[in-house]
């Protein structure tokens, strides 16, 4: 059994770069929602720490979602689901960049936007909300890309002598 090269498939980098930033960007937004009402520093710059990291890693998300794109497509049943996956990722992707944007926007010039500022958070969590409803659709487009197509799995002989 040669498990090694079995790991380094570049469709297999996906999976492994993808649930991060998932876990990343709903916390931003629990955050975010908690500095919204308490008011505290903590959870507001924990918010903008964790909302920079998922967007970062959502890029990577992108990159390896593009390197299993051409390896996994020659396998599906309908690749309609994968093309609405992707352009729903990049919809995504793009919608909490525009918020981490005006997150720093509104860290960076807080006092020289004045009463402007509160509305800059307001739209950004608007974008957090709108990006993590996006964000749960895209994740629902992969799921049934796995399950329903087996993208990216490797389906065992009938038997499953190779594991033997």
């Amino acid at each position: 059994m040669n498990a090694l090269p079995e790991f380094w498939r570049s469709e297999v980098f996906h999976p492994l770069s993808v649930h991060f930033p998932i876990a990343l960007l709903f916390t931003a937004l629990v955050f975010k929602c908690i500095a919204l009402f308490y008011k505290r520093e903590t959870f507001r710059l924990g918010g903008s720490i964790l909302l920079l990291l998922g967007v970062i890693g959502s890029w990577v998300a992108i990159y390896t979602g593009n390197l299993a794109d051409g390896i996994v497509a020659r396998t599906l049943c309908d690749p309609t689901i994968l093309k609405d996956h992707e352009n729903f990722a990049y919809t995504t992707t793009w919608i909490f960049t525009v918020a981490v944007m005006l997150d720093l926007i509104c860290y960076f010039f807080s006092q020289q936007l004045g009463t402007l500022a509160l509305w800059v958070k307001r739209l950004t969590l608007i974008l957090l909300l709108i990006g993590n409803g996006f964000l749960m659709y895209v994740g629902h487009l992969g799921a049934t890309l796995v399950y329903q197509q087996a993208a990216g799995v490797y389906v065992p002989t009938e038997d499953c002598q190779e594991f033997e």
